[in-house]
């Protein structure tokens, strides 16, 4: 036995110490290559060689990757036949159900878009309904969205990104008209009809257009301000016969309109590196911070004296606290999902995906609370959206032109 296992030992020792000329004739004829090595020329390049000289073309921060990249595949006493099926298993695995049906995830994006901001909308107007502090519970949404991004932070979903001075003086401006639309909004939601808030904010494309023209100096089309003159129509029909039309709702809308017109605009100077999530993240605590002086000073003493005790005896304690969280919680996540949501697609399914979002939020909101509207309030309406949807047709088109103009 002891010669017999000497035996073996050396037989294997005289394998190992094969030359390379006879390494190599084997690989051509087996038609493997062994050791994990690369067959280049006829010849069997080893893993530790290639690892060696490649650390010294890379940085060290990359020779993990390399790494990954030169470590055989399949085991060296694997056979053919055996590294083929698991290779075939890897390339199986790499393509999932969500590389494979790209067209549902883009669809379940969508869904949960609109779906997170219809409950947001409805919830915010139950909450109006007894609690009627719109400054107070806009600082709420933002301040249960700077919890959720602070948390992520914290867990590495996603990695925070660094930030110095000169993103931050490019963010703050872009911060503030966030602030200023979320908060005039939230007026006009707690003033009016859900439904005719929606229909003011469709006259958002004709501000937009404005200050493209006006202070960017960008020519438009006259088509595209053409497809704007029902926009305008629809609204002015929509508004001199709606029922629960008052001035405070219709100017806090207005206001809003300019608001998040400026902040697209400001956006287009803060492009940043940072990814959306990561931009969103510091936009919110931004605009918390802008927020909550305006909430002390307009509704605090109020809220001090009985805005608190009303709502909690109206409702609760824990139901008051719950629908506080709950709204702030859909505000941010409707939010964030219509960010990536709208990464995944092109400008016409954008423009398409929030016209249909505002009929979505407009039909559920009339369904929900039971608002009565005129016969001439839903045509203007109508008229308004259809507006809207022309104007975003047209724009998508002409950005993709432009791109493709820019990729020729």
């Amino acid at each position: 036995m002891a010669c017999s296992g000497a035996i073996g030992g050396v037989s294997g020792l005289l394998r190992l110490k094969r030359t390379p000329a006879e390494g190599a004739m084997a690989a051509r004829l087996s038609g493997t290559v062994r050791d994990g090595g690369n067959l280049v020329c006829g010849r069997q390049l080893r893993a530790g060689i290639l690892l060696e000289h490649s650390q010294s073309l890379v940085s060290p921060w990359k020779a993990p990757e390399r790494r990954r990249i030169l470590l055989p595949v399949a085991s060296a006493s694997a056979s053919p036949a055996e590294g083929s099926d698991s290779a075939g298993e890897g390339q199986a695995a790499e393509v999932g159900f969500l590389q494979k049906y790209p067209a549902l995830v883009t669809g379940f994006f969508f869904f949960m878009w609109y779906f997170l901001n219809v409950i947001f909308n409805i919830l915010n107007k139950k909450i109006y309904n007894y609690f009627p502090y719109p400054y107070f519970v806009s600082a709420i949404h933002l301040a249960v969205g700077v919890v959720y991004c602070l948390i992520s932070w914290s867990v590495g979903l996603p990695k925070r990104a660094p930030v110095d001075a000169n993103i931050l003086k490019l963010l703050i401006p872009v911060s503030i008209c966030h602030a200023l639309g979320h908060i005039t909004s939230n007026v006009s939601f707690a003033a009016v009809a859900v439904s005719f808030t929606h229909t003011i904010k469709a006259l958002e494309p004709f501000f937009n257009a404005a200050a493209s023209q006006f202070i960017l100096g960008q020519q438009l089309p006259i088509s595209l301000w053409l497809s704007l003159l029902p926009v305008v129509i629809g609204v002015s029909m929509a508004s001199l016969t709606e029922l629960s039309f008052n001035w405070l709702g219709f100017i806090s809308a207005m206001i809003s309109n300019i608001s998040f017109t400026y902040r697209s605009i400001y956006s287009k100077k803060a492009m940043t590196d940072m990814d959306s999530t990561n931009v969103y993240a510091y936009i919110s605590i931004l605009a918390l911070i802008v927020c909550i002086p305006p909430a002390i000073i307009v509704e605090g003493p109020q809220l001090l004296q009985h805005g608190f005790k009303d709502a909690i005896a109206k409702v609760g304690l824990n139901k008051f606290i719950s629908d506080l969280f709950w709204v702030g919680m859909f505000y941010h996540l409707y939010n964030q999902i219509a960010t990536n949501t709208l990464e995944r697609v092109a400008p016409l399914t954008h423009a398409v995906g929030n016209v249909l979002k505002r009929v979505f939020v407009i039909g559920f909101s009339i369904i929900v609370f039971g608002n009565r509207i005129s016969t001439q309030t839903g045509i203007g309406t109508a008229i308004a959206i259809s507006g809207v949807a022309m104007y975003s047709l047209i724009k998508a088109r002409i950005e993709e032109e432009k791109r493709k103009g820019k990729t020729a």
